[in-house]
């Protein structure tokens, strides 16, 4: 087989398809190369210099994929960012970023040229994958531009932005590396792919079900276009047509959220059992707590093929295969190569197994800073280690289980109650399709146990939630303590989700309290 990364896999086979279209529609090698290249010489033209930032609004397309490999061949961080944002919340990541260019689909035209100018970004700057007003288009631009390898290529890297569910998001920027971008990515796909079991296979099929814009999705996307893989990407997810490409795509690899695979889940079983899923051999997921009904209901269906990971933009945390995970069900995994986990009290120190802490990953040699600010970046560390706020517990084999983060653990008559467990449970229930649970004042308990949930459409509890609830709190009522069960349970259209798949809970009080 040709050596691993994409410039030289492309360039030894450029009619192999690299990109599949939401509309089947297909690119091959060759020309998701010269994109790259070409991308690489425009960016060269813009006065880049290591370690320039590049900000890409983009929607899942093969231009997408071309752009993140061009700033890994050109030593420049590339920022994707959530789609979901508004342009106040990106015009602020603009800003923090300082970019010497930004991309974007022509879908998010609109809000990103209303960010660019509340920034107050030289319109020289913005692209367009389109023809939009405020933009250059690109497909003319890159027309002009060579479309061999760069003269100075070195290695580029994410820069993700943290998804400020608590706060301002901020950028976890890491020391760019040296050398071949081909052999630094390689190596880089090796480790990050074959901790989930996932080889450089000739017929290696990678389904995207969600948007680019989360670092962890573009990340494994890229990361299989260095292993030769082909990518099939999605238009926003729906339930059928992810199984309906599997089957017809033949797909090896796909990443999930918690989220995704209760909705696969809750599809009628003669649709289920129309298609065929056979040809996965590593469903990777993240991105949230995962109930454990939901995952012993994927591995009964797909088969012992489902890893799950922890771990934060931050630092590498934890995987755990199938096999793990029925014997020990809720575990997120042990330490990921190169990783390293530990559990601390509140005065740093080390807690034994068994007991409950917070959370510290070890970040290795490639340590991060929050882009401009020194004082966060600090107080999260303990040494060599960093938290994200995340509370869990090891067990005598080093396997971490998650409770809840710091920030959404409910004190209730001063007692510790874990929202995810709740959730868990809620999930459990047929009508109820996706959930959320978290601690509102009280005068006497300080905290009170509620709950948001979205029910499935056309369901009693959908239709008629008030004289349904009752059944839903009987149906928690024999699987939590009685004091974990809300005292308040509100039906919502739909929650409030960012596009990777987390639940943005600083916004459930306001949905309670309408």
């Amino acid at each position: 087989m040709t050596e691993l990364g994409f410039w030289r896999i492309a360039t030894a086979d450029p009619a192999e398809t690299a990109v599949v279209r939401p509309d089947g529609s297909r690119v091959d090698r060759g020309e998701l190369l010269a994109w790259s290249h070409a991308l690489s010489h425009l960016l060269s033209a813009r006065g880049k210099v290591r370690g320039d930032r590049v900000v890409g609004v983009v929607a899942n397309e093969p231009l997408a994929l071309a752009l993140a490999l061009a700033c890994q061949q050109s030593g420049v961080y590339y920022v994707p960012v959530n789609t979901a944002l508004t342009a106040a919340e990106i015009a602020y990541i603009i800003e923090d970023a300082a970019p010497i260019a930004v991309f974007t689909s022509s879908r998010f035209a609109a809000v990103v040229r209303a960010a660019a100018s509340s920034a107050g970004l030289d319109g020289d700057a913005l692209f367009s994958f389109g023809s939009d007003d405020g933009f250059r288009a690109l497909a003319p631009v890159l027309a002009e531009l060579p479309t061999h390898p760069p003269a100075e290529r070195s290695p580029g890297a994410f820069l993700g932005y943290t998804s400020g569910t608590t706060g301002r998001p901020k950028g976890v920027t890491r020391a760019l590396r040296d050398g071949d971008p081909d052999d630094v990515f390689a190596a880089g796909a090796q480790w990050q792919l074959g901790m989930f079991g996932i080889e450089p296979l000739n017929d290696g099929v990678h389904l995207v079900t969600s948007p680019l814009s989360h670092t962890a999705v573009s990340g494994l996307a890229v990361a299989s276009l260095h292993f030769g893989h082909t990518i099939v990407l999605t238009d926003g997810f729906d339930a059928e047509g992810v199984l309906r490409r599997i089957q017809d795509h033949r797909v090896t690899t796909t990443h999930m959220v918690p989220t995704q695979m209760h909705r696969l889940l809750r599809l009628p079983r003669e649709i289920r059992s129309a298609y065929a899923v056979g040809t996965m051999r590593n469903l990777v997921h993240g991105a949230g707590p995962c109930p454990e009904s939901v995952k012993r209901d994927m591995i009964d269906w797909f088969g012992p093929v489902i890893w799950e990971y922890y771990g934060a933009t931050e630092a590498a945390g934890t995987a755990i295969d199938s096999h793990e995970w029925l014997q020990r069900p809720g575990s997120v995994g042990r330490p990921q190569p190169g990783a390293e986990v530990r559990i601390l009290d509140a005065s740093r120190a080390e807690l034994p197994a068994g007991e409950t802490g917070a959370v510290f990953l070890r970040m290795g040699a490639n340590a991060f800073e929050y882009r401009g600010d020194p004082a966060k970046t600090e107080s999260g560390r303990h040494g060599d280690f960093v938290t994200v706020g995340d509370v869990g517990r090891l067990d005598e084999d080093g396997y971490l289980y998650l409770l809840a983060r710091v920030s959404e653990v409910i004190v209730s008559g001063g007692v510790n109650i874990y929202p995810a467990e709740i959730e868990a449970a809620l999930l459990e229930y047929p009508d109820v399709r996706d959930a959320g649970v978290v601690g509102l004042p009280d005068a006497e308990w300080g905290e009170t146990v509620c709950a948001v949930v979205e029910a499935v459409p056309g369901s009693p509890l959908a239709d008629d939630p008030e004289t349904t609830t009752p059944a839903l709190l009987l149906f928690l009522g024999e699987r939590v303590a009685r004091f974990k069960v809300p005292r308040r349970i509100d039906v919502v259209p739909a929650l409030p989700r960012g596009e990777n798949g987390k639940l943005r809970k600083h916004l459930l009080p306001e949905l309670i309290a309408k």
